[in-house]
């Protein structure tokens, strides 16, 4: 089975740490920006790191990215390159396109030539962080839809020892538990028969009101 290949635009914080993650994850990644530092300090990391103007059409098609799986629009503070590169690999057939805004106008634009997905990171690190603050415990959650998310939960005393079976929590809490986090790692689609460690979390999917009651003890 081949690897899976994406093109990574703008090589920021963003960008950068994209690429890394696609990297990490046994993928196929080109990436380009405009300045060659940023290139160079990535070119051993990527399979192969571009130095240009995303602007100039003729590079990108050069390039050779019209069957990649996707591509990531990550260029920072230059909206028209933004804009543009998105238009580019759109036109290019590429079938996936994750882009970065700056501002829900910029969102808006991204969609509108293109972009499946778009982006506001620091809207959405602040939304994070801020439901850890209200709830307190700093629990790490993932937003699914509006109704539904993948939440951290304590685990609770009268929880410690019983096993995933004995609790039922699907049926008492409308939650199913994907996976367990205690100090020797993370099992995921843990053993229902085994009994509950104290100083462990549950990760489980569910209702985010259910969660969030979970999470906050009551």
């Amino acid at each position: 089975m081949s690897k899976k290949e994406y093109i990574v635009i703008g090589l920021g914080q963003f960008g950068t740490s994209i690429a890394k993650t696609l990297m990490q994850n046994d993928c196929e990644v080109l990436a380009l920006d405009i300045n060659e530092e940023k290139t160079r300090a990535l070119a051993d990391t990527v399979t192969c790191a571009v130095t240009g103007d995303v602007k100039d059409p003729e590079l990108v098609t050069g390039l050779g990215i019209r069957n990649f799986d996707g591509a990531v629009i990550a260029i920072g503070e230059n909206m028209e390159a933004s804009i543009v590169a998105t238009m580019i690999v759109n036109e290019l057939g590429v079938p996936h396109i994750l882009a970065k805004a700056q501002s829900e106008l910029h969102a808006k634009i991204l969609r509108k030539v293109g972009a499946d997905r778009v982006v506001l990171p620091e809207n959405e690190v602040g939304i994070r962080y801020g439901n850890n603050l209200v709830h307190g415990n700093f629990f790490d959650a993932v937003e699914l839809s509006p109704d539904i998310s993948v939440m951290e939960i304590n685990m609770r005393r009268e929880w410690e020892g019983k096993s995933l079976k004995q609790l039922n929590m699907r049926a008492r809490y409308k939650i199913t538990v994907i996976g367990i986090k205690s100090e020797d790692g993370f099992e995921v689609n843990p053993d229902a028969d085994e009994p509950l460690l104290p100083n462990s979390q549950l990760v489980a999917i569910g209702r985010n009101e259910v969660l969030n009651r979970l999470a906050e003890g009551r």
